[in-house]
């Protein structure tokens, strides 16, 4: 027997969401499995795509190592580059891709003695002012990296700061950056985040970098229809290990934020804080018992959070109880939490992992 709380993560529907990105951008896609697959498993996520995906992306070397050491041989992209000199002979031994956004990055590099030379992804700061070259700089920048021996190819690359607000000024602004700088230059680009693959065609390039996506999330928050064909990978779900009535007008959990307008079936379920749910989320957010819509009530703990049975009087202990997935989109909990899904999918820890494979 173990504590019931389970994150399920279905490896169909992630390669599903896969060609929903390179349908909806064209060209070639890098599946973006930072952070763990954004709290997935990178190496299984990576396992399921690796027939078909054109490469991956992570944040550093250790990300990658990681996924070599499992047998992953396509293409895989540092996003942050590299930390400090020294890593180039294992970039280069490991035939990792690397983007380049300062310019000790670049004097690196091109001082560096290497066995193979490096795919290197230029990244221009167009407008978000976090990472990459400013438009004055990168063009040398370009001019320095295109000819020299340690170099295989250049992709042109920048990211944006508000791809996920429809009709954004900023966001055009930025393309327009980007491509008048660059209009000279013959190189493949990339520029597509999972929001604009989806709502920003004036956008695509050469290369797409799905990231939130994949996982079925929605970077729209429903204000698209294009994001209706993704399906969630992750569902997270525990079940009823306690039930108890109260009376109208007692309170629930800590503070007893929550005080009891009628008389009130509580399910306590075991799942909390310390398992990724987000404590700030208040009640009323939704979740599903054994499938039919209820709300949380009470403030989340670490261990449990409760649940209104009041208007189920068949779900009681043991029911099943969904608290993101298929029926309840993990962008409406991470919504009702103030914050996003990145960090509620980020966060899943504790609960078992089960992996399934409907083409297995």
């Amino acid at each position: 027997m173990s504590r019931p709380a389970l994150a399920e993560i279905r490896l169909d529907a992630l390669r599903h969401n896969y060609r929903v990105a390179k349908a909806s951008h064209g060209g070639r896609a890098l599946a973006v499995i930072k952070a763990n697959a954004y709290g997935h498993g990178a190496v299984q996520c990576a396992c399921a795509l690796a027939a078909e995906a054109d490469g991956f992306a992570v944040a550093a070397i250790e990300e990658a190592l990681h996924l070599r050491q499992a047998g992953i041989t396509a293409p895989i992209l540092l996003l942050e580059g590299f930390f400090e000199a020294a890593e180039l002979p294992e970039i280069a031994a490991q035939n990792l891709w690397i983007v380049i956004h300062q310019p000790w990055q670049l004097d690196a590099l091109l001082a560096a003695k290497l066995s193979r030379p490096l795919h290197v992804w230029l990244k221009l700061d167009s407008g978000m002012h976090r990472a990459g070259f400013a438009p004055d700089d990168y063009l040398l920048a370009w001019a320095r990296l295109k000819s020299h021996a340690n170099v295989a190819e250049v992709v042109l690359m920048s990211h944006f700061a508000r791809a996920d607000e429809p009709g954004s000024a900023h966001l055009r602004q930025q393309i327009d950056c980007f491509r008048e700088l660059t209009a000279g230059i013959h190189a493949p680009v990339s520029l597509s985040n999972s929001a604009a693959i989806l709502g920003w065609p004036a956008a695509h390039g050469d290369w797409a970098r799905p990231g939130i996506m994949l996982y079925g999330a929605d970077p729209f928050a429903g204000a698209l229809p294009q994001a209706a064909a993704l399906r969630p990978v992750m569902r997270l779900e525990s079940a009823v290990i306690s039930v108890r009535s109260i009376a109208r007008g007692q309170p629930v959990g800590y503070g007893g934020v929550f005080v009891a307008p009628r008389d009130t079936r509580v399910a306590v379920v075991a799942c909390g804080y310390a398992d990724g749910y987000p404590r700030a989320a208040p009640s009323g957010t939704p979740v599903a018992v054994d499938g039919q819509p209820a709300r949380l009530i009470g403030r989340v703990s670490m261990d449990m959070l409760t649940v209104d049975l009041t208007d189920l009087p068949q779900a009681g202990l043991g029911s099943r109880v969904e608290l993101w997935g298929e029926r309840v989109p993990v962008g409406t909990v991470a919504s009702a939490a103030g914050t996003i899904a990145y960090e509620l999918l980020c966060n899943v820890k504790r609960v078992r992992f089960d992996y399934s494979d409907a083409t297995h």
